[in-house]
């Protein structure tokens, strides 16, 4: 890895890149401490670490939310509008056939998922506006602030899905994926420090912070091999004669990754389950509410001992539902067939389908369980051990492992192009 980036710090073009990315990042750290006007932040800090998907969403805009900067928002909207995107490409078939027209299609779907963003952020901001009111974290609740605080974080959102683009184009890696991965790295210092100040306080000791980190570095090493692990179906094309010309047949393969879909599967759970419990606020007198959010047995209160549970299955499910919409066995069968290829053992056509969704769903199993095991982790550590209020959390060493791998990968294929010895290989 770093004899990768050595090479690529060599290349004059491969350096502008790695320099414009770490600018704008540069630029947006300084952003995400440029406050709203008219916020109590301090208020907002029990917000952030008592609920779990506001913390997820606090973890992805590196404290941003809890400090309610321009930046709160992040890019959640813009991730929230493209998952909408691929269920409706899949729905709706003129946005079906779009996908289909190439660069053209694509780019048609990519500008209605930046208006989409838009639409989601305004809707997003006025929440946030009525959940921080519910804190008391307005100063002065007119309809003058409630407009600055709405155009504030739309502003700022949007702001931000150009700064990815920005990215996407003239640096190195995806934009989006830059900024998630900049804003979890920028929160480690603060785990460091809630782990030191929990030591100071005699709630933990040093054996236990040492088995913390063993248990993280052991979690980090079986995502990094789950991240590059992938189950392999071996394609035969057969030969066949174009006009004069003949081509041999070849043997390859299709990568299905085992998981490729968890990070989406996790933020759908979590969506879910944090839905219900984000209602029941805004009624704390209502004996319902009060049950959702306090009771024992309730399945959407996170100290409770269904939460894990139903977390877990949700997980599962998602990250089941979410590859096979992804991959659509169907239509890799139909494509197959009609290149000549087919699967050693299995007649082509519906039988090939079969075989397909039924390895399908083994490979999403497999996932789904590793998924639900990283997205119960941070509620079994916060309950059950002396690390509460300790911003850990697997998916965060999920993304941060998906992103790091991605960047290698498109700095090596640009090494490879210039001859340089390359590191994944």
């Amino acid at each position: 890895m770093l004899s990768t980036l050595s090479n690529a710090w060599k290349v004059s073009d491969l350096r502008k890149k790695i320099l414009w990315t770490v600018f704008l990042i540069v630029i947006f750290r300084m952003g995400s401490y440029i406050p709203v006007p008219g916020i109590d932040a301090q208020s907002l800090k029990q917000l952030t670490q008592s609920d779990g998907l506001f913390g997820f969403y606090n973890m992805i805009s590196g404290g941003s939310l809890s400090r309610f900067s321009v930046f709160a928002l992040g890019v959640v909207p813009y991730i929230n509008s493209s998952i909408i995107m691929q269920l409706l490409t899949i729905a709706i078939p003129q946005l079906e056939q779009l996908s289909k027209e190439g660069e053209e299609g694509r780019k048609k779907i990519q500008n209605i998922t930046r208006y989409l963003s838009l639409v989601i952020g305004i809707i997003t901001a006025y929440g946030s506006y009525l959940l921080i009111n519910r804190y008391g974290a307005i100063k002065t609740n007119s309809p003058m602030t409630v407009m600055l605080i709405i155009i504030s974080l739309v502003v700022g959102s949007t702001f931000l899905m150009w700064l990815g683009d920005q990215i996407t184009v003239k640096g190195v890696g995806n934009g989006v994926s830059i900024i998630i991965f900049a804003n979890i790295i920028a929160g480690l210092p603060m785990t460091a420090y809630q782990l030191a100040g929990l030591t100071s306080a005699g709630s933990i000791n040093i054996i236990e912070i040492v088995l913390f980190i063993v248990f993280t570095l052991a979690l980090l090493c079986a995502v990094i091999y789950l991240s590059l692990a992938e189950r392999r179906v071996p394609v035969h094309y057969a030969g066949k004669s174009v006009g004069n010309k003949v081509y041999k047949g070849q043997n390859t393969h299709i990568p299905l990754s085992i998981i490729g879909t968890t990070v989406i599967a996790i933020i759908f759970a979590m969506s879910v389950m944090s839905f219900p419990s984000a209602v029941a606020r805004f009624f704390p007198n209502n004996s319902v509410s009060q049950w959702i959010t306090a009771a024992q047995w309730s399945p959407f209160n996170e100290s409770g001992i269904l939460y894990p549970i139903c977390y877990a299955v949700l997980t599962i499910f998602f990250t089941w539902f979410y590859t096979q919409i992804t991959f659509k066995p169907d239509e890799m069968a139909e494509n197959m067939h009609k290149s000549s290829g087919f699967i050693p053992g299995i007649r082509p056509g519906q039988e090939t389908a079969i075989y397909l969704e039924k390895l399908l769903n083994r490979v999403s199993f497999i996932g789904g369980i590793f998924a639900a095991i990283l997205a119960v982790m941070p509620v079994v550590i916060n309950n059950y051990t002396p690390f509460k209020g300790v911003q850990f959390g697997g998916t965060s060493l999920l993304i941060l492992v998906s992103v790091s791998l991605e960047i290698m990968r498109q700095l090596e294929t640009q090494l490879t192009m210039r001859h340089y010895k390359g590191f994944l290989k």
